[in-house]
């Protein structure tokens, strides 16, 4: 896989926000912005950094299923073409389990586990605290 240049900051914001998806809102004052699309545009002023490492923090709070696929899919679009480490503090649970490689689990600031979704998945701590009996993966 071919990893793309970033761009260096401050440059190229056209293309940032062609990659997020906002070309045909970008007139538009972030207010006048749904909540989808404000993510988006957090997400593209964090790359227009060059960023390395691109930490997200509740980025899938609040939106629909629908929407959660497509910011899935723009994390991922993020990871290969950049080749950006992204970290995520994330509690909805079919984003986290899709998009992550490597997951930690916090309960109320203490470590349960770490390891890949399926491990955590079927920790039993995990299970209670968060997923419950019912949770079905990706």
């Amino acid at each position: 896989m071919a990893v793309k240049k970033r761009p260096a900051p401050g440059e190229q914001a056209e293309e940032i926000i062609a990659f997020t998806e906002l070309t045909e809102k970008a007139r538009r004052l972030p207010g006048e912005l749904v909540l989808e699309d404000r993510k988006r545009l957090e997400i593209a002023r964090a790359l227009a950094l060059n960023p390395e490492i691109l930490l997200l923090d509740e980025v899938f709070a609040g939106l629909n299923p629908t929407e959660i696929s497509s910011a899935i899919e723009l994390t991922f679009r993020i990871r290969d073409t950049y080749g950006t480490t992204i970290f995520m503090i994330e509690h909805v649970m079919k984003a986290t389990m899709c998009t992550c490689s490597r997951i930690m689990v916090l309960n109320f600031g203490t470590k349960i586990t770490e390891g890949t979704p399926e491990e955590v998945a079927n920790h039993p701590e995990v299970i209670s605290a968060y997923l419950g009996t019912a949770y079905a993966a990706c």
